[in-house]
Formats: C-alpha cells, sequence, structure tokens
C-alpha cells in the first residue's frame, strides 16, 4: 500500500520564502512569483527551477505549491513559482493556451532568474499539465540558461493527446476545460499585492479575456494552431535533458512514450497508476518519493553530481495487476518493471484475428464476415473522464454495461499470465452507411465471474483515417482498412481470464457523438488485433526501490465548508432521457498565512436523449469565490454545447461580483460550422 507522505522540517538548508517578486518582462510588463531559496544563497548561489503557470500561487495553488517548492529549496534550490501574464497577481490579460506571448514572458523569467545574485546561473523547469506543457515549449525555444526540464502529464503534440480531442473526435472535457479557464481568468488579483490597481486589472481581465470554447472549435482538425505549441513538429529543437512523467489513470501518458523515442537528448521516463498529479501525492497509489527523484534529477544536470541517473533504465513503469472494475481507487496493486531503451528490444506483438468466435490466435483460418453496429448514444455513460484528476469516481466502471451496445470479441480463458506494455492496436476493415462516422475500441480484462474492468480505449474520427489535417468523409458501403491506437499501458492479464476487445460507433459523452446516428459494419477478414506482449524480466526484481513520499509541511488551511465529489449516471426511463452529472465542489477554505477564503465549486451535466445524436447536450456551471475582511469578490460562470447535422453552438454567461453587487455581465451566443466532426 501507499505509505504515508512524510512532512520534513529537517532539511539540509534553512529556506527563506519571499511572498511575492517582481519579474520585469521585455514590453515592461511584470509578472507576480512566490520565491523560496536557501538562507545562505547570497553567499552560495544556487540553481534555480521554476514552475510557471496560470492558477494562481496567491490561493488556488498555495497549499499544493507549499508542500513541494520549500522541500525543493531546502536541499539547495532557488524555486520560483510565478503566474503567467493575465493570471493572478501578473499584468496583463490571458486569453488562450501556450500563445507566444507567453513563450517569450517565460524566456524572460528564465533570464532573470540566471541573473540574480543568489543564482548559479543555471536554471531547470517542472510543471505539471500546463506547466509541463510549457517546459517542454520552452525548452524548444532553447534558452541558454536551461540546463534540464522534468515534465509532467503533459504532450509533444497538442492535437494528438490533449484535453481538446483524441483521433479527431472532439472531447466533452473540451467543454470542461474551458469553463475551468472560464471562471479562473474571471477572477481579479490580490488587493495586498497589487494595492488600488485590482480593480482595473480585473475590468481588464473580464472584458478581454474572451470565451476560449469558441477558439478552440475553430480549429476542428490538426491545422497552425495546434501545430504551434507541438515540440513533435520538431523534436530536434529540444537539446537539454527531460525527464518525462505521466501515469495510467492520466490523459497524457502517450506522450512519455513518443518523447523517449523521438527526443535526442539525455532522457527518462516514468509512469506509474496515478491519476493528473505529482508522483508524490499520486493517487491511486502507490505515491512514491518523487521530490526526492527529483533532486537526484537536478544534482545531476544542474550541479554536476554523479547520482547514478544515467546509469538507470531509461524507462520505469508500473505494471498494473488485475484488479475489479470500479470507479475509484486508491491503490492500484503491481510491481515496477522498467526498460533500458524505448522503443524496447524486449517486446514482441501478438496478433489476434477477429473472428464471430471471438478473438483467435493469428493465422485462424475462417470467413470473411460482415458484423454490423449501432451504439445505443449513450454508450459512454460508464467510460469516465479522458484524463482522471482524483482518480475517483471518475474513472471507468463495469464495462458489461456498456458491452451490451458493441461488438465483442473475447479470448478464450487464458493458460497463463499475459503481461502488456505499450499500445495495443485495433486494425479494423470497416465499412459506413454514413459519411461522417467515429469508432471506439476499449481493451478490457474479463475475470472468470465476468466482471470486465477496461485497460485501455483508443478512438478514431473516420474521417481522420488518412489524414488529421485533411479529413475526408466515407464513402457509405465501401470497405476501408482503419488503424485505431488505444492509449499505453503496462497490464498483466491472469490466467483463467480472457481479453476482451469492444468495437462501438458511440462513446458519449466522453466524445461528442456523429451528426447522424452512424451503423458500421466490421468484415473480419481484415481485422486484427496487435498486443505489445512484454516477458517478465529478472532485472526488474533487482530494480532501485523508489523511497516513500515526504514533501514540506502544507501551507496552514482551515476548512470552512467541505467539499463533495461525484460522479452520478441518471435515468429517466419514461422520458427515455440519460443525464452524467459531475459534482466537483472542493467547498471553502480559509487560507490561514494570507488571511484568505477561497470558494472554489464546479459542476457539469452532459444529457441526451434516446439515440437523438442532436440531443446531447453539455453545460457547466463554476462559481469561484475570495474573501478577506469586507472584500469580497465571485466570479460566476456557465456553458452550454449543442449542435446540429451542421453546427455547433456555444451559449455562455459570465457574471462577477464584489459584495451581492454584480458589477459584471456578458452572455456569449454563437455558433460554428462543424468540420467532418
Amino acid at each position: 500500500m501507499t505509505p504515508r507522505l512524510h512532512h520534513r522540517t529537517d532539511l539540509p538548508h534553512r529556506v527563506r520564502a519571499i511572498e511575492t517578486v517582481w519579474i520585469p518582462m521585455r514590453d515592461g510588463a511584470r509578472l507576480a512569483g512566490r520565491l523560496w531559496r536557501p538562507d545562505d544563497a547570497d553567499d552560495h548561489p544556487v540553481p534555480a527551477i521554476l514552475e510557471y503557470i496560470p492558477y494562481r500561487r496567491r490561493d488556488l495553488t498555495r497549499h499544493r505549491d507549499s508542500m513541494m517548492h520549500p522541500y525543493v529549496a531546502g536541499h539547495g534550490y532557488a524555486c520560483l513559482r510565478v503566474d503567467l501574464r493575465g493570471s493572478g497577481d501578473s499584468d496583463g490579460v490571458l486569453t488562450d493556451e501556450y500563445l507566444p506571448q507567453e513563450l517569450d514572458d517565460g524566456c524572460d523569467v528564465i533570464a532573470w532568474l540566471a541573473a540574480q545574485p543568489w543564482c548559479s546561473g543555471r536554471v531547470g523547469m517542472i510543471g505539471i499539465s500546463w506547466g509541463g506543457f510549457n517546459g517542454l515549449q520552452i525548452a524548444a525555444l532553447r534558452p541558454p540558461t536551461l540546463g534540464a526540464i522534468i515534465t509532467l502529464c503533459s504532450t509533444d503534440d497538442r492535437y494528438a493527446d490533449d484535453i481538446h480531442h483524441m483521433g479527431g473526435c472532439l472531447l466533452g472535457d473540451s467543454l470542461s476545460w474551458a469553463s475551468v479557464m472560464f471562471s479562473y481568468t474571471a477572477l481579479p488579483p490580490d488587493p495586498e499585492v497589487v494595492g488600488d490597481r485590482w480593480r482595473r486589472m480585473w475590468t481588464e481581465r473580464l472584458e478581454g479575456s474572451g470565451l476560449w470554447l469558441e477558439t478552440w472549435l475553430r480549429h476542428q482538425r490538426r491545422d497552425a494552431y495546434w501545430r504551434h505549441g507541438s515540440i513533435a513538429e520538431d523534436y530536434g529543437a529540444v537539446t537539454c535533458p527531460v525527464m518525462a512523467v505521466s501515469g495510467w489513470a492520466d490523459g497524457y501518458s502517450n506522450a512519455v512514450f513518443r518523447l523517449l523515442a523521438n527526443l535526442r537528448v539525455p532522457r527518462q521516463g516514468l509512469v506509474g497508476p496515478w491519476s493528473h498529479k505529482y508522483p508524490h501525492i499520486g493517487v491511486p497509489g502507490p505515491a512514491i518519493g518523487f521530490l526526492q527523484e527529483s533532486i537526484r534529477w537536478w544534482d545531476h544536470w544542474l550541479k554536476d553530481r554523479d547520482t547514478g541517473l544515467m546509469d538507470e533504465p531509461m524507462l520505469r513503469v508500473w505494471m498494473q495487476d488485475s484488479v475489479p472494475p470500479t470507479a475509484s481507487y486508491t491503490h492500484r496493486p503491481g510491481r515496477w518493471v522498467a526498460e533500458p531503451v524505448w522503443p524496447s528490444p524486449n517486446m514482441r506483438v501478438q496478433r489476434h484475428a477477429l473472428t464471430p468466435c471471438g478473438l483467435l490466435p493469428a493465422g485462424t483460418s475462417g470467413a470473411d464476415v460482415a458484423l454490423p453496429v449501432q451504439s445505443p448514444l449513450t454508450l459512454g455513460l460508464f467510460a469516465g473522464k479522458w484524463c482522471s484528476y482524483a482518480a475517483g469516481p471518475d474513472l471507468a466502471h463495469d464495462q458489461r454495461q456498456e458491452d451490451g451496445g458493441a461488438l465483442v470479441f473475447d479470448s478464450p480463458p487464458l493458460t497463463e499470465p499475459l503481461e502488456i506494455l505499450g499500445a495495443p492496436v485495433a486494425t479494423l476493415e470497416v465499412s459506413s452507411d454514413k459519411p461522417l462516422a467515429m469508432v471506439a475500441v476499449r481493451l478490457s480484462d474479463v475475470a472468470p465471474d465476468d466482471k470486465a474492468t477496461r485497460v485501455t480505449y483508443g478512438m478514431l474520427n473516420l474521417t481522420h483515417r488518412q489524414s488529421r489535417e485533411h479529413p475526408e468523409a466515407m464513402q457509405p458501403g465501401r470497405r476501408e482498412t482503419v488503424t485505431v491506437k488505444m492509449n499505453d499501458i503496462a497490464q498483466t492479464f491472469p490466467a483463467g481470464h480472457r481479453v476482451r476487445l469492444s468495437v462501438s460507433t458511440s462513446y458519449w459523452p466522453l466524445a461528442w457523438p456523429s451528426p447522424e446516428p452512424v451503423r458500421l459494419t466490421v468484415h473480419t477478414g481484415g481485422s486484427a488485433l496487435a498486443l505489445p506482449v512484454r516477458p517478465p524480466r529478472p532485472e526488474d526484481e533487482t530494480l532501485r526501490a523508489f523511497p516513500p513520499p515526504e514533501s514540506a509541511p502544507p501551507a496552514p488551511r482551515r476548512v470552512l465548508e467541505p467539499g463533495h465529489h461525484n460522479w452520478m449516471v441518471h435515468r429517466d426511463l419514461a422520458a427515455d432521457r440519460s443525464v452524467l452529472e459531475v459534482i466537483n465542489d472542493n467547498g471553502v477554505v480559509h487560507l490561514e498565512d494570507v488571511d484568505l477564503t477561497v470558494e472554489n465549486r464546479a459542476f457539469e451535466w452532459y444529457e441526451s436523449v434516446g439515440d437523438d445524436v442532436l440531443s446531447a447536450r453539455g453545460e457547466t456551471h463554476l462559481v469561484r469565490g475570495l474573501r478577506r475582511g469586507g472584500w469580497a469578490v465571485k466570479a460566476d460562470t456557465r456553458t452550454v454545447l449543442t449542435a446540429t447535422p451542421t453546427t455547433f453552438r456555444i451559449t455562455a454567461q459570465l457574471d462577477a461580483f464584489e459584495g451581492d453587487v454584480r458589477i459584471f455581465s456578458r452572455n456569449w451566443d454563437v455558433t460554428l460550422p462543424r468540420d467532418f466532426v
């Protein structure tokens, strides 16, 4: 089981914390940062580590930041947590992700850090999600003093593996994420930090940040918008060492494998069982001593110490054992395994034919059989979230509740354990009765009691079968062969269990449905499943154990109203109406050291009626509030996404309050064309 997180106070260096430092940009704007550095760094300069994100260092990430950055600073580093331009207490207005201005500012911050008298002139970047993205993107710009990065839960390809699209399908999480940033950017800076100009800065943000979902929906194929910031366009642009980290419950694990395969710099990959979290607080467990691992990385590349780092395997992953299906796990049993390089010569591909009798060894003779499938629209209600943030209850549930509407291919019971590592691939020869269609494939572990646990999955917008840049409609009735790559995974299937491949024409609300009901036909003669089999290796038994998780003590906070998290499926059988309700209510907390009360609540609803694909509707409602003494502000946002056969429609509302007075209100009603989605 996961060891308890140990809060250390006996660090090698005394740490000086500076609540706000101002970093000047080349155009005169200033970014706000929070700095931790060794007390003696003026006399003994140290390398600097930068985390650069828009999530408000003063309040919304204060708890997390206080555990991580002082710990690393206590081991001889200056750690700087900076709010992007237009976020937190920094100047400006934030209007989108990863804009050139953001990346230029990041280079300016790195140059500023390297020039400080308490800095040795060497800088690293660390970040999870947004901070992992811009770490890679800034590394590709090659600021001269950036010596290494650690990128967590990020991607090298903003179209292939991000919260917006998957296989050319529009993700429901795109609405969810747009709503998060809609509310974040509607909050003001803290008057205690910026003074009287807080109100003017707030007004500029409310008027200028905009509706990001509209921007994203103007780019439904992989065009120049998504190529910007995707280092997959030129892996050679990254010249500093890279550690890439993710988790199997995260949405970004595929990028770790692509980065290892394509970068040409010193690199290491780490994938645990975790969701979208730093591994020292990772769930499902086991969490690990990730901060200790990061210090080994920084010591090697920024202090020239031989930590033995590069003598270790390029890739370490958590090989997950079989578990019964549920939407939430606190711990995933398994073991650490490693590969010296990736792609690994230790892998072999096991091929299976798809037949009316199930999955059979490749080469099994059999007739070419046409198997039609037209899935219920609600197939996907038990799919969980594209990217798990809390590791529950947002994970996939028992797949038997989905498989009744899918084509299902089962293997015979396994006579011996089977272990896979990498990306399973389904090759399907299909024909469609409609020009626009999608296909979803799921790989499940089926226990002897028939419970089915989803192991991995993949989706493909069939108009993207040849090109993500230039989609083409399907010709109804014409047979075509398509390849659906599933997410990389490490999984053990025990003896006596069965491997299941499920094929469906819908995966709502994880992905937006096609504009018409679709009937696909899978032709078995040209269809197959390829599994990346990894035989157990004795070297796995000799791997260095990860230390237990440690951190600095968290900043003091007091819960005033407890939060509540849940996923609920509502079925109105009389009206044939289905709703997935997502509650992500973080309640109200008081941050003791800055005397600030923070309210943070999010609610989502995804509904449909029968098999009417045009009834699909996503709605979000988010509330963020800040209070101190007589000062109280709140941002209240609502967004609704619907579609016709040819358009998407966004309606949105932003209301901002000072005390009980609404001081700003704006509404949007935007219609955009569907582009082969």
